[in-house]
């Protein structure tokens, strides 16, 4: 048996990996314990191959891989973070930065002589690393399957995908098939050089974006805490740890499940596709020639194509006006004004840019059972949003020690619980 233990990706120190191996002997596990660097953030990706090479050339850590070491010889399991890397610098530096990761840890290895097994912890929205899991497989970086994978299901995932037996059976079907073409056929190994560049481009043009609306505007803040319920859903007893983190305030401190978990309750659902239409837009004024390219990298590179079609899903499932009666809870007419229409301009900007980039005359055009799936569901959520949006005036507007006031809240949790099980997501 084998003990795995998470860590931060400081461990390359000395005297902390003398640490682990000191507690890892005192509950009997020493000699099976493998060390798994985690790299969340967007510059914890950009420097986990240099920190793996300083970690590969520690003595002492040499020495704890050789005495872990098994048939396979020298291995290495690293976890990468799709939920904080998500919130850090938006959906398209989140995805090409883990791209990269992957391609550059994968080679780091391979001239270290250690086989490499990544850790892919993605959650269950499209925001944290969610959609079809056998097209994620088959979008990974060349090579990086070769020592296998890890993936990590959580929340509703794990209901809707195995609480029912011929379901489980397919997507375990589908995850197989992907992981045997992945390592047994050609993959993407003749990417193109321009659509690198291009990458880089639309992911820095997407972060800058993205963090525009989320950490260099005043009114940021507000308008979230107000026109979703970001701090009712503290209350919902349903989590391991805390909304927020007690050392930081404001956004920093929001974990990454509540922060999708809020956005999707208001139909506005930020975190899976803000900053895309700007990005695209603005390649295709850099460079001549610029929606060309990307429509030849929607049809030709399958990394890009998956990152596109899994943000589609949602520019179609949020509503903006629903958005925009959330939006009546911010008190402050020029912040709410201001916000949702930065929210509904990107939004429609978004929908354009990803229908020209993949050619459609509308989103979904070519999943149309996802698309009648929305369009059914829908009716029904709808006057959930509704009801929550009245009960969370009367709430706000009610004294904490009203006699009311603990009825209301759990008026509130009902809606949030209802419209998470039609989004069919929560974080």
């Amino acid at each position: 048996k084998k003990s795995v233990l998470v860590v931060s990706a400081d461990v390359y120190r000395p005297a902390a990996i003398k640490q682990l191996e000191t507690l890892a002997s005192e509950v009997g596990v020493a000699d099976s314990l493998h060390i798994v660097p985690l790299f969340e953030t967007i510059a914890d990706l950009k420097h986990a191959p240099d920190v793996m090479r300083v970690l590969f050339n520690n003595s002492v850590y040499r020495e704890h891989m050789e005495k872990s070491s098994d048939e396979r010889g020298l291995h290495q399991q690293i976890m990468i973070g799709y939920s904080d890397s998500s919130k850090d610098g938006g959906y398209l530096a989140s995805n090409w930065n883990l791209y990269q990761a992957q391609d550059k840890l994968t080679t780091t290895c391979a001239d270290e002589g250690i086989l490499l097994e990544l850790f892919h912890g993605r959650g269950g929205s499209i925001g944290r690393g969610g959609g079809p899991t056998n097209r994620a497989i088959r979008s990974q970086p060349p090579l990086s399957l070769k020592g296998g994978i890890k993936i990590t299901e959580q929340g509703e995932v794990i209901a809707y995908r195995y609480s029912n037996a011929d379901i489980a059976y397919r997507h375990l079907q589908q995850v197989m098939s992907a992981a045997l073409l992945s390592v047994s056929k050609e993959v993407d190994t003749d990417i193109k050089p321009e659509w690198s560049d291009a990458m880089d481009i639309i992911s820095e043009a997407g972060r800058q974006t993205y963090r525009h609306f989320v950490d260099e505007h005043d009114g940021f803040l507000p308008y979230w805490q107000a026109a979703t319920p970001i701090t009712e859903l503290s209350q919902l007893r349903i989590s391991s740890r805390p909304a927020k983190r007690a050392s930081k305030g404001g956004f920093a401190a929001m974990r990454a499940i509540p922060w999708v978990f809020s956005w999707m309750q208001s139909r506005v659902i930020v975190p899976s596709w803000f900053g895309i239409g700007t990005a695209f837009e603005t390649f295709c004024e850099q460079q001549e020639g610029g929606l060309e390219i990307l429509q030849d990298m929607y049809q030709n590179w399958r990394f890009f194509r998956t990152m596109v079609d899994n943000a589609q899903l949602d520019v179609e499932k949020a509503d903006m006006g629903i958005a925009e009666i959330y939006s009546r809870l911010v008190a402050d007419e020029a912040i709410r004004e201001e916000m949702f229409n930065w929210i509904k301009t990107e939004h429609a900007l978004t929908y354009k840019k990803i229908c020209e980039v993949s050619q459609q005359a509308q989103l979904l055009e070519r999943m149309s059972a996802i698309q009648t799936s929305i369009e059914r569901r829908n009716p029904y959520v709808d006057p959930l949003n509704f009801i929550q949006v009245d009960l969370l005036r009367q709430l706000r507007e009610t004294d904490a020690d009203d006699p009311d006031y603990a009825a209301i809240m759990e008026a509130v949790l009902a809606t949030i619980n209802g419209i998470a099980a039609g989004m069919k997501t929560t974080g």
